[in-house]
Protein backbone atom coordinates (compact mmCIF):
# COMPACT_ATOMS: atom_id res chain seq x y z
CA UNK A 1 0.00 0.00 0.00
CA UNK A 2 1.28 3.49 -0.86
CA UNK A 3 2.68 5.64 1.93
CA UNK A 4 0.37 8.18 3.48
CA UNK A 5 0.65 11.65 2.00
CA UNK A 6 2.48 14.09 4.27
CA UNK A 7 1.10 17.62 4.11
CA UNK A 8 2.11 21.01 5.47
CA UNK A 9 -0.60 23.58 6.20
CA UNK A 10 -0.27 27.35 6.43
CA UNK A 11 -3.38 28.03 8.51
CA UNK A 12 -3.71 31.71 7.76
CA UNK A 13 -6.25 34.28 8.89
CA UNK A 14 -7.11 35.23 5.31
CA UNK A 15 -6.11 32.12 3.35
CA UNK A 16 -5.12 28.48 3.76
CA UNK A 17 -2.31 26.93 1.72
CA UNK A 18 -1.64 23.20 1.64
CA UNK A 19 1.71 21.73 0.57
CA UNK A 20 1.79 18.04 -0.39
CA UNK A 21 5.08 16.16 -0.30
CA UNK A 22 6.43 15.69 -3.80
CA UNK A 23 3.73 17.89 -5.38
CA UNK A 24 4.30 21.38 -3.97
CA UNK A 25 1.40 23.74 -3.20
CA UNK A 26 -1.76 21.80 -4.07
CA UNK A 27 -4.37 24.12 -2.59
CA UNK A 28 -4.65 27.85 -1.98
CA UNK A 29 -8.04 29.14 -0.88
CA UNK A 30 -9.50 31.84 1.39
CA UNK A 31 -10.13 30.72 4.98
CA UNK A 32 -13.81 31.65 4.82
CA UNK A 33 -16.88 29.54 5.59
CA UNK A 34 -20.47 30.37 4.55
CA UNK A 35 -22.72 29.15 7.37
CA UNK A 36 -26.52 28.87 7.26
CA UNK A 37 -27.86 29.81 10.71
CA UNK A 38 -31.42 28.59 10.03
CA UNK A 39 -30.40 25.15 8.77
CA UNK A 40 -27.38 25.00 11.14
CA UNK A 41 -25.05 23.82 8.38
CA UNK A 42 -22.09 24.90 6.28
CA UNK A 43 -23.11 26.08 2.79
CA UNK A 44 -19.70 26.72 1.23
CA UNK A 45 -16.00 26.79 2.12
CA UNK A 46 -13.02 28.60 0.60
CA UNK A 47 -13.24 30.58 -2.64
CA UNK A 48 -16.96 29.87 -3.08
CA UNK A 49 -17.62 31.26 0.42
CA UNK A 50 -15.39 34.31 -0.19
CA UNK A 51 -17.56 35.28 -3.16
CA UNK A 52 -20.45 35.54 -0.69
CA UNK A 53 -18.77 38.05 1.69
CA UNK A 54 -21.00 41.11 1.98
CA UNK A 55 -23.52 39.56 -0.43
CA UNK A 56 -25.41 37.01 1.68
CA UNK A 57 -29.05 37.00 2.87
CA UNK A 58 -29.61 37.35 6.62
CA UNK A 59 -29.63 33.64 7.36
CA UNK A 60 -26.21 32.98 5.75
CA UNK A 61 -23.08 34.31 7.44
CA UNK A 62 -19.65 34.45 5.81
CA UNK A 63 -17.41 33.52 8.76
CA UNK A 64 -13.65 33.82 9.07
CA UNK A 65 -13.02 31.22 11.80
CA UNK A 66 -9.48 32.50 12.41
CA UNK A 67 -8.76 35.94 13.79
CA UNK A 68 -5.24 37.38 13.98
CA UNK A 69 -3.71 33.96 13.43
CA UNK A 70 -5.67 32.12 16.15
CA UNK A 71 -8.88 30.08 16.20
CA UNK A 72 -11.95 32.17 17.06
CA UNK A 73 -14.52 29.48 16.12
CA UNK A 74 -13.28 25.98 16.91
CA UNK A 75 -16.13 23.94 15.35
CA UNK A 76 -16.08 25.85 12.05
CA UNK A 77 -12.24 25.69 11.90
CA UNK A 78 -12.33 21.92 12.32
CA UNK A 79 -14.91 21.57 9.50
CA UNK A 80 -12.88 23.88 7.27
CA UNK A 81 -9.66 21.93 7.95
CA UNK A 82 -11.38 18.61 7.28
CA UNK A 83 -12.68 19.94 3.93
CA UNK A 84 -9.27 21.30 2.83
CA UNK A 85 -7.34 18.18 3.93
CA UNK A 86 -9.78 15.96 2.04
CA UNK A 87 -9.62 18.21 -1.04
CA UNK A 88 -5.81 18.33 -0.99
CA UNK A 89 -5.44 14.56 -0.65
CA UNK A 90 -8.04 13.64 -3.30
CA UNK A 91 -8.24 9.86 -3.77
CA UNK A 92 -5.90 9.27 -0.82
CA UNK A 93 -8.38 10.94 1.55
CA UNK A 94 -9.20 7.61 3.25
CA UNK A 95 -5.61 7.44 4.56
CA UNK A 96 -4.84 9.61 7.58
CA UNK A 97 -1.94 11.98 6.80
CA UNK A 98 0.95 13.28 8.88
CA UNK A 99 0.42 17.04 9.09
CA UNK A 100 2.66 19.91 10.10
CA UNK A 101 0.69 23.07 10.72
CA UNK A 102 1.81 26.62 11.51
CA UNK A 103 0.93 28.96 14.37
CA UNK A 104 2.09 32.56 15.03
CA UNK A 105 5.12 32.78 17.34
CA UNK A 106 3.16 34.84 19.90
CA UNK A 107 0.32 32.34 20.54
CA UNK A 108 -0.48 31.04 24.02
CA UNK A 109 -0.27 27.37 24.96
CA UNK A 110 -4.09 27.19 24.92
CA UNK A 111 -4.26 28.64 21.39
CA UNK A 112 -1.54 26.21 20.24
CA UNK A 113 -3.41 23.23 21.70
CA UNK A 114 -6.64 24.37 19.98
CA UNK A 115 -4.89 24.24 16.58
CA UNK A 116 -3.42 20.81 17.37
CA UNK A 117 -6.75 19.37 18.53
CA UNK A 118 -8.66 20.81 15.56
CA UNK A 119 -6.11 19.22 13.20
CA UNK A 120 -6.49 15.81 14.87
CA UNK A 121 -10.29 16.12 14.76
CA UNK A 122 -10.04 16.98 11.06
CA UNK A 123 -8.41 13.62 10.38
CA UNK A 124 -4.65 13.84 10.99
CA UNK A 125 -2.64 10.79 12.09
CA UNK A 126 0.26 12.85 13.50
CA UNK A 127 0.40 16.59 14.11
CA UNK A 128 3.53 18.71 14.27
CA UNK A 129 3.11 22.34 15.33
CA UNK A 130 5.65 24.76 13.88
CA UNK A 131 6.03 28.48 14.48
CA UNK A 132 5.42 30.59 11.38
CA UNK A 133 8.80 32.39 11.23
CA UNK A 134 10.64 29.03 11.25
CA UNK A 135 8.41 27.69 8.45
CA UNK A 136 8.74 30.96 6.49
CA UNK A 137 12.55 30.85 6.76
CA UNK A 138 12.72 27.22 5.57
CA UNK A 139 10.28 27.95 2.74
CA UNK A 140 12.35 30.98 1.68
CA UNK A 141 15.40 28.73 1.32
CA UNK A 142 17.26 29.97 4.42
CA UNK A 143 19.49 27.39 6.11
CA UNK A 144 18.38 27.83 9.72
CA UNK A 145 20.53 25.00 11.11
CA UNK A 146 23.81 26.97 11.01
CA UNK A 147 25.05 29.17 13.90
CA UNK A 148 24.29 32.35 11.91
CA UNK A 149 21.69 35.04 12.53
CA UNK A 150 18.85 35.23 9.98
CA UNK A 151 16.05 37.76 10.30
CA UNK A 152 12.64 36.85 8.89
CA UNK A 153 9.68 39.23 8.63
CA UNK A 154 6.53 37.30 7.69
CA UNK A 155 3.49 39.54 7.11
CA UNK A 156 0.31 37.51 6.71
CA UNK A 157 -3.37 38.38 7.00
CA UNK A 158 -3.70 38.44 10.79
CA UNK A 159 -0.18 38.80 12.18
CA UNK A 160 3.24 40.17 11.30
CA UNK A 161 5.92 37.82 12.61
CA UNK A 162 9.44 39.14 13.17
CA UNK A 163 12.11 36.67 14.25
CA UNK A 164 15.87 36.22 14.43
CA UNK A 165 16.70 32.55 13.88
CA UNK A 166 19.96 30.71 14.55
CA UNK A 167 20.77 27.01 15.04
CA UNK A 168 17.15 25.99 14.21
CA UNK A 169 15.74 28.13 17.02
CA UNK A 170 14.19 31.55 17.52
CA UNK A 171 16.60 33.83 19.40
CA UNK A 172 14.44 36.97 19.48
CA UNK A 173 10.95 37.56 18.11
CA UNK A 174 7.92 39.83 18.08
CA UNK A 175 4.45 38.99 16.85
CA UNK A 176 2.18 41.97 16.17
CA UNK A 177 -1.49 41.49 15.40
CA UNK A 178 -1.33 44.13 12.71
CA UNK A 179 -0.96 42.83 9.15
CA UNK A 180 -2.93 42.44 5.90
CA UNK A 181 -6.42 42.52 7.43
CA UNK A 182 -5.53 45.53 9.59
CA UNK A 183 -4.23 47.36 6.50
CA UNK A 184 -7.59 46.69 4.76
CA UNK A 185 -9.48 47.98 7.82
CA UNK A 186 -7.32 51.13 7.87
CA UNK A 187 -8.31 51.81 4.24
CA UNK A 188 -12.02 51.23 5.04
CA UNK A 189 -11.88 53.65 8.01
CA UNK A 190 -9.96 56.30 6.06
CA UNK A 191 -12.44 56.27 3.14
CA UNK A 192 -15.35 56.44 5.59
CA UNK A 193 -13.76 59.45 7.33
CA UNK A 194 -12.61 61.35 4.25
CA UNK A 195 -15.36 60.59 1.71
CA UNK A 196 -18.34 59.55 3.88
CA UNK A 197 -18.31 56.34 1.86
CA UNK A 198 -18.77 52.82 3.17
CA UNK A 199 -16.86 50.12 1.26
CA UNK A 200 -16.67 46.38 1.87
CA UNK A 201 -13.54 44.43 2.84
CA UNK A 202 -13.09 43.04 -0.68
CA UNK A 203 -13.03 46.59 -2.12
CA UNK A 204 -10.53 47.69 0.55
CA UNK A 205 -8.25 44.77 -0.34
CA UNK A 206 -8.50 45.65 -4.03
CA UNK A 207 -7.50 49.26 -3.30
CA UNK A 208 -4.48 48.04 -1.28
CA UNK A 209 -3.33 45.71 -4.06
CA UNK A 210 -3.86 48.15 -6.94
CA UNK A 211 -2.72 51.53 -5.60
CA UNK A 212 -1.43 50.85 -2.08
CA UNK A 213 2.22 51.59 -1.26
CA UNK A 214 4.49 52.02 1.75
CA UNK A 215 6.76 54.67 0.21
CA UNK A 216 6.25 57.62 -2.15
CA UNK A 217 7.18 56.71 -5.75
CA UNK A 218 10.65 57.58 -7.05
CA UNK A 219 10.31 61.06 -8.64
CA UNK A 220 12.95 60.13 -11.23
CA UNK A 221 10.85 57.19 -12.47
CA UNK A 222 7.97 58.55 -14.59
CA UNK A 223 6.54 55.04 -15.11
CA UNK A 224 5.71 54.68 -11.41
CA UNK A 225 4.11 57.93 -10.29
CA UNK A 226 1.10 58.51 -8.05
CA UNK A 227 -2.06 56.74 -9.26
CA UNK A 228 -5.82 56.87 -8.77
CA UNK A 229 -8.64 54.35 -8.69
CA UNK A 230 -12.41 54.71 -8.99
CA UNK A 231 -14.30 52.83 -6.29
CA UNK A 232 -17.97 52.20 -5.55
CA UNK A 233 -19.63 52.18 -2.15
CA UNK A 234 -22.57 53.49 -0.13
CA UNK A 235 -22.82 57.18 0.64
CA UNK A 236 -23.25 57.54 4.43
CA UNK A 237 -25.05 60.87 4.03
CA UNK A 238 -28.00 59.77 1.88
CA UNK A 239 -27.54 55.99 1.82
CA UNK A 240 -27.30 55.85 -1.97
CA UNK A 241 -24.61 54.11 -4.07
CA UNK A 242 -21.78 56.46 -5.03
CA UNK A 243 -18.52 56.49 -7.06
CA UNK A 244 -15.39 58.13 -5.67
CA UNK A 245 -11.86 58.52 -7.07
CA UNK A 246 -9.22 57.56 -4.47
CA UNK A 247 -5.59 58.73 -4.74
CA UNK A 248 -2.57 56.59 -3.91
CA UNK A 249 -1.27 59.30 -1.54
CA UNK A 250 -4.47 58.89 0.53
CA UNK A 251 -4.04 55.13 0.68
CA UNK A 252 -0.43 55.51 1.81
CA UNK A 253 -1.57 57.86 4.58
CA UNK A 254 -4.23 55.33 5.63
CA UNK A 255 -1.64 52.52 5.86
CA UNK A 256 0.96 54.55 7.76
CA UNK A 257 -0.10 53.79 11.35
CA UNK A 258 -0.11 50.03 10.79
CA UNK A 259 3.21 50.07 8.92
CA UNK A 260 4.82 52.02 11.77
CA UNK A 261 3.79 49.21 14.17
CA UNK A 262 5.46 46.64 11.91
CA UNK A 263 8.71 48.63 11.53
CA UNK A 264 8.75 49.26 15.30
CA UNK A 265 8.45 45.49 15.92
CA UNK A 266 11.44 44.93 13.59
CA UNK A 267 13.52 47.55 15.45
CA UNK A 268 12.57 46.11 18.87
CA UNK A 269 13.61 42.62 17.73
CA UNK A 270 16.94 43.96 16.43
CA UNK A 271 17.53 45.70 19.79
CA UNK A 272 17.11 42.35 21.60
CA UNK A 273 19.41 40.46 19.22
CA UNK A 274 22.90 39.43 20.49
CA UNK A 275 25.67 41.49 18.82
CA UNK A 276 27.25 38.55 16.94
CA UNK A 277 23.92 37.72 15.33
CA UNK A 278 23.31 41.41 14.58
CA UNK A 279 26.53 41.40 12.57
CA UNK A 280 25.24 38.39 10.58
CA UNK A 281 21.97 40.18 9.84
CA UNK A 282 23.84 43.25 8.53
CA UNK A 283 25.74 40.94 6.16
CA UNK A 284 22.80 38.76 5.13
CA UNK A 285 19.97 41.31 5.23
CA UNK A 286 16.32 40.84 6.23
CA UNK A 287 14.12 38.31 4.39
CA UNK A 288 10.53 39.44 3.77
CA UNK A 289 7.80 36.79 3.31
CA UNK A 290 4.00 36.57 3.36
CA UNK A 291 1.35 38.42 1.37
CA UNK A 292 2.33 41.72 2.99
CA UNK A 293 5.72 41.48 1.25
CA UNK A 294 3.90 42.30 -2.01
CA UNK A 295 2.90 45.79 -0.81
CA UNK A 296 4.79 48.20 -3.07
CA UNK A 297 7.72 49.90 -1.39
CA UNK A 298 7.54 47.96 1.90
CA UNK A 299 11.07 46.62 1.41
CA UNK A 300 12.32 50.20 0.85
CA UNK A 301 10.49 51.45 3.97
CA UNK A 302 12.02 48.74 6.20
CA UNK A 303 15.44 49.34 4.63
CA UNK A 304 15.29 53.10 5.28
CA UNK A 305 14.08 52.55 8.89
CA UNK A 306 16.73 49.95 9.81
CA UNK A 307 19.64 50.65 7.45
CA UNK A 308 19.73 46.93 6.58
CA UNK A 309 19.23 45.42 3.11
CA UNK A 310 15.81 43.81 2.65
CA UNK A 311 15.19 40.90 0.27
CA UNK A 312 11.71 39.77 -0.77
CA UNK A 313 11.59 35.96 -0.85
CA UNK A 314 10.74 34.18 -4.06
CA UNK A 315 6.99 33.35 -4.01
CA UNK A 316 6.52 35.10 -0.62
CA UNK A 317 2.90 33.91 -0.30
CA UNK A 318 3.96 30.25 -0.45
CA UNK A 319 6.95 30.30 1.94
CA UNK A 320 5.14 29.27 5.15
CA UNK A 321 3.30 26.37 3.48
CA UNK A 322 6.47 25.17 1.71
CA UNK A 323 8.40 25.34 4.99
CA UNK A 324 5.65 23.47 6.85
CA UNK A 325 5.83 20.69 4.27
CA UNK A 326 9.63 20.54 4.31
CA UNK A 327 9.65 20.24 8.11
CA UNK A 328 8.29 16.70 7.94
CA UNK A 329 11.54 15.63 6.22
CA UNK A 330 13.70 17.17 8.95
CA UNK A 331 11.92 16.45 12.23
CA UNK A 332 15.16 15.06 13.75
CA UNK A 333 17.15 18.25 13.02
CA UNK A 334 14.35 20.60 14.04
CA UNK A 335 13.15 18.70 17.10
CA UNK A 336 13.92 21.59 19.48
CA UNK A 337 11.63 24.06 17.69
CA UNK A 338 8.75 21.70 16.96
CA UNK A 339 5.86 20.85 19.25
CA UNK A 340 5.62 17.06 18.90
CA UNK A 341 4.23 16.22 22.34
CA UNK A 342 2.57 12.99 23.30
CA UNK A 343 4.63 10.67 21.13
CA UNK A 344 2.72 11.52 17.98
CA UNK A 345 5.86 11.62 15.84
Amino acid sequence: MAATTDIGIDLGTSSILVYAKGKGIVLKEPSVVAYDKDADKVRAIGEEARQMIGRTPGNIMAIRPLRQGVISDYVITEKMLRYFISKAMGRKAFRKPRISICVPSGVTEVERRAVEEATYQAGARDVTIIEEPIAAAIGAGVDITKPCGNMIVDIGGGTAEVAVISLSGIVASRSVRCAGDALDQSITSFIKRKYNLLVGERTAEQIKLEIGSACPPDPTDPAHGETTMEIKGRNLVDGLPKNVVVHSEDVREALLECLVKITSAIKETLERTPPELSADIIDRGITLTGGGALLRGLDQLIQSETGIDVHIAEDPLDCVAKGAGAVLDHVDVLHDVLDTDGGHM
